[in-house]
């Protein structure tokens, strides 16, 4: 259950709110149409996360708009992926954005309170795949987990992976991000006991098809517990290693 709709129906037991005003407070648009967009509101309330901006394909000024919604509906944290450093400039005149170039990725507001159950490691091949391993390092970030990273630990130097079993045998999570033949993927998940979250990567020299190498090898990987997301979906890979990463019974 929505954190929003939890405190909601508190105030009513206490009396501090009418079940009237309650409900009028829940029935209100799920979403604010703003012509170019369908701004949702109750993506939070539905999923327990509140809505991304894929800024790709937007202009900034479109950029800003979502983004004003979203603020005045109370939204604190904004992410933005895909953005491009023209874009953040003129972003961060509307609204207070920290933009990281490298992973194409803007944010609006400051990072959330830590309230995931575990780490989640994000453990990269090599160097080449940093921009795609930052966006899933960020996404899980803003939706408040504690990432730890392990950047170029790739199997073309094996040693450099098993020296840090204590953070991969700790962690709630694993994000693999590999380009190349992306096997990556399939010795951490050989290694680990939590699930593993593949992301092939668009790196390598011509056979690797922009990515379709690895995302192959990684569909067809022999260790148990690795999922795929697709080619360069850093976000995608975030986003679902915080849903893992905050998963509770539910009653």
């Amino acid at each position: 259950m929505s954190e929003d709709i939890r405190m909601l129906l508190e105030k009513v037991r206490s009396g501090e709110t009418s079940v009237e005003d309650a409900l009028l407070e829940i029935k209100k648009a799920p979403f604010e149409d703003i012509g170019y967009a369908k701004v949702d509101l109750h993506r939070k309330v539905r999923q327990g996360a509140a809505e991304v901006i894929y800024g790709a394909g937007k202009t900034p000024e479109q950029i800003v708009g979502i983004a004003e919604v979203m603020k005045k509906n109370g939204q604190e944290t904004i992410l933005i992926t895909r953005l491009s450093a023209e874009s953040a400039q003129i972003v961060g005149k509307a609204h207070s954005l920290k933009y990281f170039e490298q992973a194409r990725v803007g944010i609006i507001g400051d990072f959330p309170h830590k309230d995931g159950n575990g780490t989640i490691v994000v453990a990269t091949g090599g160097t080449s795949d940093l921009p795609v391993a930052e966006e899933a390092a960020l996404t899980a970030e803003v939706f408040g987990n504690e990432v730890v990273r392990l950047y170029d630990v790739g199997v073309a130097g094996l040693h450099r992976l098993l020296s840090h079993m204590d953070e991969i045998m700790k962690a709630n999570v694993i994000i693999a991000a590999a380009g190349m033949e992306g096997a990556l993927a399939s010795v951490i998940g050989g290694l680990a006991d939590c699930p593993v979250i593949a992301v092939p990567t668009s790196v390598g020299y011509g056979a690797s098809f922009h990515g379709l190498s690895a995302l192959l090898s990684m569909l067809n990987s022999c260790a148990s517990g690795v999922s795929v997301v697709n080619i360069d979906n850093g976000f995608g890979a975030g986003f679902l290693a915080s849903r893992i990463n905050h998963l509770e019974g539910k009653k």
